[in-house]
């Protein structure tokens, strides 16, 4: 089963954001998914805390992991449930790097910005240190963050092309700026939980998460054939 891990040595990228539209998608469609949160900050543990009656049934979250205990909470998870998301911490320690050399999938969130560009130069390096002391090919994607809908900088665009010039994967959806998105971190509950009077249009960043989780799962199979 696979295990997705969220990597970026960045804080204010979207990975926490990222991680749980992922696992809202997936347990919304009917999948078992656990959530590890490996942030010593706990951010997916405080959005549980946010609203618990609203924490999907089928969503099982796994707080306060260590280096001592990650891989065994890891290969735990993924025997027992389709879906492994782990929500990693921003430093580069021995709990991140057994998380990367269990992962099918690293997603790297990252914002069009020439900070996050360069921060996301400094996990893919990490990734490929991983990969030679692992012995073997860890899949990684960047997935744009934060992003507008209409408005693309220069810098992006720049950034944009030096991926691609590089032959760094990027994910074809973007995870947009939306109210919605923020709304769960501070309110709890899922995407599909959120109605038009707390936020606008929570349709458009359902469909966005859904579209994502798409090009995700398309993603892992295309490898996997390969």
């Amino acid at each position: 089963m696979p295990v997705i891990t969220f990597a970026s040595s960045k804080g204010g990228a979207g990975k926490t954001t990222t991680a749980l539209s992922l696992s809202h998608v997936l347990t919304h469609r009917g999948a078992a998914v656990t959530l590890i949160d490996a942030d010593p900050n706990q951010p997916i543990i405080e959005w549980a805390n946010q609203d618990p009656d609203h924490v999907p049934q089928n969503l099982r979250i796994v707080p306060n992991v260590t280096e001592e205990n990650i891989v065994d909470e890891i290969d735990a998870a993924a025997a027992r449930d389709p879906f492994v998301l782990v929500d990693l911490e921003g430093s580069a320690n021995l709990a991140v790097s057994h998380a990367i050399g269990r992962a099918d999938l690293v997603l790297i969130p990252m914002r069009g910005s020439q900070l996050d560009a360069d921060q996301t130069a400094r996990v893919i390096r990490f990734i490929k240190r991983e990969t030679r002391v692992y012995k073997r090919q860890i899949p990684y994607a960047v997935v744009y963050s934060c992003t507008s809908p209409v408005i693309r900088s220069r810098d992006f665009k720049n950034i944009d092309r030096e991926l691609v010039e590089n032959n760094i994967p990027v994910l074809p959806v973007e995870m947009v700026e939306r109210a919605a998105f923020g709304a769960i971190i501070k309110l709890g509950g899922t995407l599909y939980d959120l109605t038009a009077k707390e936020v606008h249009n929570p349709e458009a960043a359902i469909d966005n998460a859904e579209n994502l989780a798409k090009s995700v799962i398309k993603f892992i199979r295309e490898r996997a054939v390969a």
